[in-house]
């Protein structure tokens, strides 16, 4: 009895035999000149005209015998692609993860499904956004964000100052220069709040997602090793298509 991971790889070359022969097929029926065929011979009006001889063309394609020779190919697609549908109607495996069942009895169309699923899942959260490394995080209650601690910073206003750099006399004014001095005039205490995770967490789902993806590949090949029983519906179908 075969099993349905050999079915699977059977089907493959039974489609692609069926697509050639077919396309083949097609072909051939589509050119008037394979399927007429012609036989002649030449009589002279008398004894003393010219004698020529028979000229014949054969058929060399009959259409029914394209349909059988199809419906051979088709056959065998047809009994393949049944004994794999049936097979996947009842090949289950569990989803197992350090030792835990996750998800009992999955039917192996499930597990491709969620195979593909959890491959998009674990691109959505190598994207998620991550906390920046160079601040110190801390989760606030209140807001349900991540927040650090106050920053203290002094707020700043440039104040003109003279400097004289000479004095006046009899004969000249004083020769002053304005300058521009930096004054405290205030404090800003700033906090940061951020809805980011921080790259623990990511870590963390990715390598739950990854241990998940490894659980169900295993739970697949185990569904997919299930014994299969052979299915024959090629002979029902074409029986009545091709019938009299």
């Amino acid at each position: 009895m075969a099993k349905l991971n050999q079915i699977i790889a059977v089907e493959k070359g039974a489609k692609s035999k069926a697509h050639h022969e077919l396309a083949a097929a097609q072909r051939d029926v589509l050119k008037p000149a394979l399927l007429s065929g012609i036989a002649r011979t030449y009589q002279p009006k008398d004894e003393e005209g010219e004698q020529l001889p028979p000229e014949s063309t054969r058929v060399q394609v009959q259409a029914e015998q394209v349909l059988r020779s199809a419906t051979v190919t088709l056959s065998r697609l047809f009994d393949v692609t049944a004994t794999k549908d049936w097979a996947n109607c009842e090949a289950r495996a569990d989803v197992t993860v350090d030792g835990r069942v996750l998800v009992a009895d999955v039917p192996v169309t499930y597990l491709l499904f969620l195979e593909k699923q959890l491959v998009e899942l674990a691109q959505f959260i190598r994207r998620l956004p991550v906390l920046d490394a160079a601040e110190a995080w801390n989760l606030d209650a209140s807001t349900d964000a991540w927040k650090t601690e106050p920053v203290r910073t002094i707020r700043t206003r440039k104040v003109p100052r003279n400097h004289v750099k000479a004095e006046a006399t009899e004969q000249h004014p004083a020769q002053v220069e304005v300058y521009y001095e930096d004054i405290a005039v205030g404090y800003w205490t700033t906090v940061k709040f951020s809805g980011a995770l921080p790259a623990r967490r990511v870590n963390e789902l990715l390598e739950r997602v990854e241990k998940l993806q490894h659980a169900v590949q295993f739970a697949r090949e185990e569904a997919n090793g299930a014994e299969v029983a052979d299915r024959r519906v090629a002979d029902a179908v074409f029986g009545y298509l091709l019938g009299s």
